[in-house]
Order: structure tokens, then sequence, then C-alpha cells
């Protein structure tokens, strides 16, 4: 990450989710978008990382937070309450669970949007960024 003039050089990281635990994964990712990692880290300015995850159908869950863990929305109308277990939720959108744990751990700040923009995550083996040439990190 060398500051000049205000731009900081992108970085493309690749990360493989297959038999992670989800916790661990999404704290290491949110590392990554904070720019933690380097010794250029400031908290105003969101770091040039851009993290692609794969295999994302492939990661474990400790305990029996399959059956138990329940996600809760409100659409804001009466009766409007809405409840989704882990276990639909990992079948139907596995982006949204790691994206929703990502975003927990980041700052609750106007660059938390930005930074979370930066996350790609894919259910397979394959993605669309060959071309940016990521480097793969072992967690």
């Amino acid at each position: 990450m060398n500051e000049t003039n205000n731009q900081i050089k992108e970085k493309w990281i690749l990360l493989d989710a297959e038999n992670k635990v989800l916790g661990r994964l999404a704290s290491k990712i949110a590392i990554y978008l904070m720019g933690k990692n380097t010794i250029e880290y400031k908290r105003n300015v969101v770091s040039g990382y851009n993290i692609i995850v794969i295999n994302a159908k492939k990661l474990i869950f400790t305990g029996k937070k399959i059956n138990n863990k329940v996600y809760y929305r409100h659409s804001g109308y009466p009766g409007g309450f809405k409840k989704t277990l882990l276990k639909d939720l990992v079948e139907k959108n596995i982006q949204f669970v790691i994206k929703n744990a990502v975003k927990g751990m980041l700052p609750k700040n106007k660059l938390q949007k930005i930074m979370l923009k930066r996350l790609r995550i894919f259910s397979t083996s394959t993605h669309i960024h060959e071309a940016q040439k990521p480097e793969k990190i072992e967690i």
C-alpha cells in the first residue's frame, strides 16, 4: 500500500473458504478490508484490498448453529416480522451469511459500505476476476 498523492495501490486477495469456520474467516476478511494488516493503516482511509472468497458453500459451522441460529427482519408493516434459519440461508444465499458476518466486524461509519463493495463471494471454486491476478492467502 504505497500512498503517494492520496492514491492507494489496489491489491487483490483470494481466500478459499473450504473447511473454514465462518467467524474466523469473517474476522480475517474484516482485517484485510480495513487495512489493519499493513503498517500504513489509517482508520479514515479505505485500504486498497479487494477480497475474493471462493468455495463459500463449503464453510463449516461450529456447535449447533446450523440448526439454531436465526436471522430476523421486519418489513415495517404490522405482521411483517420474518425469521429465517441459518440452515435455509446457507442453501439459498450463502453470500448474505458471509457479508452479514463481515459487516458486523467492520466499523459502523461511512466507510463500511465502501469496504463491503470490495468483497466478492463465489459459491464454487471458479471466479470472474482472473485478470486481476489475485494473490492466494492461506488462513
